[in-house]
């Protein structure tokens, strides 16, 4: 059997069966379908009406057969198209999501639940405006206060004992300073 007559259609009833297209299912014989003297017919049935339900059956059962087979020429045909069109499962994958997620951006649902995040998104600016506004309006009234004018006095005062006279940027050199010389180069 060649890999192209095998039906590799995951939603046909012969699926991972490796069945041979080619082979004509009504050959099966259908349980049933056929009168057998031994079954009698089911009760309030007659003979005659048991026998023109089987024949009922058998050509119902032909008819799905036949159109299972026409069924798996089309999948066939449909399956060469696609792949004379250069499209692949990725392909159609991909034109599904993006057709689905314009479906979506143009659901009602969708463009309400944009304008509502825009909402809360402006509105969560404003109120972090307002609360930077406030905050530098307080650490500025704190730097007024008496409170802190007295720190930076004391820490102005620290830094003038600690660094001395030079307290404008110059650094004051430590005892354990060296000069870089050719022993002791700075990196």
């Amino acid at each position: 059997m060649d890999p192209a007559s095998q039906d590799i259609n995951l939603n046909s009833p012969n699926k991972a069966l490796g069945v041979d297209r080619t082979d004509s299912l009504s050959d099966m014989p259908v349980e049933g379908a056929m009168g057998n003297p031994a079954n009698p017919p089911p009760p309030g049935l007659t003979e005659e009406e048991a026998e023109e339900l089987r024949t009922e059956l058998t050509k119902v059962e032909e008819e799905i057969n036949t159109l299972r087979q026409v069924l798996c020429a089309k999948e066939r045909h449909a399956a060469e198209l696609k792949r004379k069109l250069g499209l692949n499962p990725l392909n159609e994958l991909r034109q599904n999501l993006t057709r689905s997620w314009q479906d979506v951006q143009t659901s009602n649902a969708y463009k309400k639940t944009q304008e509502t995040l825009s909402q809360a998104g402006q509105k969560t600016t404003a109120a972090l405006s307002t609360m930077s506004t406030a905050l530098s309006k307080k650490i500025g009234d704190m730097r007024n206060s008496s409170t802190f004018k007295s720190f930076e006095d004391k820490m102005g005062n620290l830094k003038y004992k600690v660094v001395g006279q030079r307290g404008n940027g110059d650094a004051v050199s430590s005892p354990t300073d060296t000069t870089p010389t050719q022993e002791n180069p700075s990196f």
